[in-house]
């Protein structure tokens, strides 16, 4: 699952891209609200976190743009502790939920896992390959039932692939979606191969020869299934 994180105060910001990276999920963030109506009208995304107060453009005039033209993608709000106003304006514009300052981690992850199961987004929570299988809400990897350790970036490697199965993935396309503005492209194609590698011993019965990811010469990897 692929988050917009949309908030102007750099320290929370940080704090949460890591935090939902830990939690597996692929994260964009943006700072101001021209960079977030740009990454929205450009990239698909799961679930948009978006802060009310922001600069250039405030949150409630993105959902607005963003309604306007059609696109539904869930959107959690974050208002000030007093703005019941903007909080019922959110809501009145298209908002999904709203999760006013300051508020627990574990509240919003909650918050997070509700909209990610909303009817209409089963089909897409299980994805599978033969006797694999990655479970999108809860996180959970498993191989013939049995539950795997991945890293947070070899889980999304994993679901981002499985996303696109038989489909081939480019190195830039994977590094740019799991790794984001921390991409570098003089060193992320043998951070890649370091990460498949290891993520295909976790995957394979006893070797990498039967693992379902294959790599495509030229290209980068795929999965077939």
């Amino acid at each position: 699952m692929k988050i917009l994180l949309v908030e102007d105060d750099l320290q929370l910001l940080k704090q949460l891209e890591s935090l939902l990276s830990e939690q597996r999920y692929l994260m964009d963030t943006a700072a101001d609200g021209s960079q977030a109506l740009d990454k929205i009208f450009a990239e698909s995304y799961d679930l948009i976190l978006l802060d009310i107060m922001l600069p250039q453009i405030d949150g409630l005039e993105i959902l607005q743009e963003m309604r306007r033209a059609d696109i539904i993608t869930p959107v959690l709000l974050l208002t000030a502790k007093g703005s019941v106003e903007d909080r019922v304006r959110g809501l009145d514009y298209g908002a999904d939920d709203y999760l006013a300052k300051p508020f627990s981690i574990a509240e919003l992850l909650a918050r997070i896992r509700a909209l990610l199961r909303r009817p209409g987004r089963e089909c897409d929570t299980l994805l599978t390959v033969e006797d694999l299988s990655l479970d999108t809400i809860s996180r959970r990897v498993t191989k013939s039932g049995e539950d795997l350790d991945l890293t947070p970036k070899e889980f999304s490697l994993l679901e981002f692939l499985l996303y696109n199965k038989n489909q081939p993935v480019s190195r830039v396309t994977l590094a740019e979606h799991v790794w984001g503005d921390d991409f570098d492209p003089f060193t992320m194609s043998n951070t890649i191969d370091v990460h498949i590698k290891n993520l295909r011993h976790k995957i394979s019965n006893e070797t990498a020869g039967n693992s379902p990811i294959k790599t495509v010469r030229g290209i980068g990897f795929v999965i077939k299934g």
